[in-house]
């Protein structure tokens, strides 16, 4: 409850949860191949559970970036992930920490080289 004049707006309403999408097409700023994007997303995996927040919710976040969309929408719902952006970029776990996902390990980019 608040005073009259109070607005809940911008406030996220842990109960309304967003649905999890695909993310948008986007374009690397150089053509690389799946072997090095496999490097860049292994590199950000070992090393994110350092950025803070929680190695469960890291956990739980890779293997929903990894799985379909049906899959990836039980993940975060079970581990009680607040996602913030649809695409999984932006999300929150019940404390409160923050987890910024880079597009790369969300999706593969329009130009990457055929092997």
């Amino acid at each position: 409850m608040g005073c009259v004049g109070s607005s809940t707006k911008g406030v996220v309403d842990r109960h309304q949860k967003k649905k999890v999408r695909r993310p948008k097409a986007w374009k690397h700023s150089e053509v690389i191949t799946r072997a090095q994007l496999k490097q860049m997303r292994d590199e950000f995996w070992d090393t994110a559970p350092h950025y803070g927040g929680q190695k469960e919710i890291w956990d739980a976040l890779r293997a929903a970036a990894e799985a379909d969309i049906h899959l990836a929408q039980a993940i975060v719902d079970s581990a009680g992930i607040i996602v913030q952006s649809e695409d999984l970029s932006t999300c929150y776990d019940e404390r409160g920490a923050k987890y910024d996902l880079p597009k790369y390990v969300l999706s593969e980019p329009t130009n990457i080289k055929q092997e």
